[in-house]
């Protein structure tokens, strides 16, 4: 495994994250995982030496925490894994049990340290971008969640570039805690964030997070053109199947497909090694619901992909309607 600082701070994150949305309960989402079928998955992230994991307060309605924060205990000492986690979703049916005002991210963070069983998180992330909070409501919040200890570094995810570039140069302005990460939509199939927001990243030292750099499982081949495909989550998730549905989303898979069978690596595998060779990338969140698909995963650090094989890859891609974002 190899270790690189997240963005400019001196958090050092592998280079693979586990991404905990897939643990959980089914009653959530049918294709989760419980938490007796996870841990082996979170036992074989340390052996393999990740030491990053991310989930967030709406994953399974909070569930999701709990089984990550009771895997780390287990298995690891706090100290060696970095903890992710999240704040913007609704987490009840009230007025202000969501978004990211400053009541919200104070109950919500207290809430996440008890389901995780920590005294801090490492890296705290908004999940979205609250346009019905003033920004420096939330950047305040997030900075005395910071100072008090409960916050070791701040993070965001999805949004506009003029978003986030306004969040840091409000923090700059008035010396509160700034962001040192991205947590963006990002992958073969969808690379509408090569535009603006992953040369701002690189720009300002923000670490970037890819979500979904499988597409949801479309790069691993589990959807059949037109069907919506074979596994549970390929049937079952609406959100997949509204993403990666394009005619030429079909066209990038058949490519990646092709040089799979070429260089001998799986269309998973060959997915996250063109991510990892992406300029500025920190660490994609993988999400693993197969055992022989994770262990496939552990190995993309080892893939060299020359300058024609990732030609290949890109060429045939055609811009997207920007998607993620809410």
């Amino acid at each position: 495994m190899e270790y690189v600082n997240l963005g400019r701070s001196g958090l050092k994150v592998s280079r693979i994250c586990l991404g905990m949305m897939s643990y959980g309960t089914p009653t959530w989402r049918p294709w989760v995982l419980d938490e007796a079928a996870s841990r082996p998955f979170v036992q074989k992230a340390l052996e393999a030496g990740i030491n990053f994991f991310d989930t967030s307060n709406m994953y399974s309605q909070g569930v999701s925490e709990e089984v990550t924060g009771r895997a780390l205990r287990d298995f690891a000492h706090r100290d060696e894994v970095v903890i992710a986690t999240k704040v913007f979703f609704p987490t009840g049916d009230k007025p202000n049990q969501r978004g990211n005002s400053r009541v919200h991210i104070m109950k919500a963070v207290d809430d996440s340290l008890r389901r995780l069983g920590t005294d801090y998180i490492d890296l705290y992330q908004i999940h979205r971008w609250d346009s019905d909070t003033p920004i420096e409501e939330t950047l305040s919040a997030l900075h005395d969640v910071v100072k008090a200890g409960k916050a070791r570094y701040i993070g965001a995810s999805s949004m506009y570039a003029w978003q986030f570039t306004k969040a840091l140069y409000l923090a700059d302005l008035h010396g509160w805690t700034r962001f040192i990460s991205m947590q963006n939509h990002y992958n073969l199939v969808y690379r509408e964030e090569e535009r603006e927001m992953l040369p701002l990243c690189r720009e300002e030292g923000i670490g970037i997070l890819p979500w979904s750099p499988l597409a949801r499982g479309f790069l691993a081949g589990n959807r059949k053109h037109p069907q919506a495909g074979e596994t549970e989550r390929a049937r079952t998730d609406t959100f997949a199947q509204e993403f990666y549905s394009r005619e030429n989303d079909y066209a990038v898979l058949a490519r990646l497909q092709e040089l799979s069978s070429r260089l001998g690596y799986s269309t998973a595998q060959l997915a996250l090694g063109w991510i990892l060779h992406q300029p500025g990338i920190t660490s994609p969140i993988i999400g693993a619901t197969k055992m022989v698909q994770f262990e496939e995963s552990l190995h993309t650090l080892e893939i060299h992909l020359s300058p024609d094989d990732l030609k290949f890859l890109e060429e045939v891609y055609t811009p997207h309607p920007v998607l993620g974002h809410s």
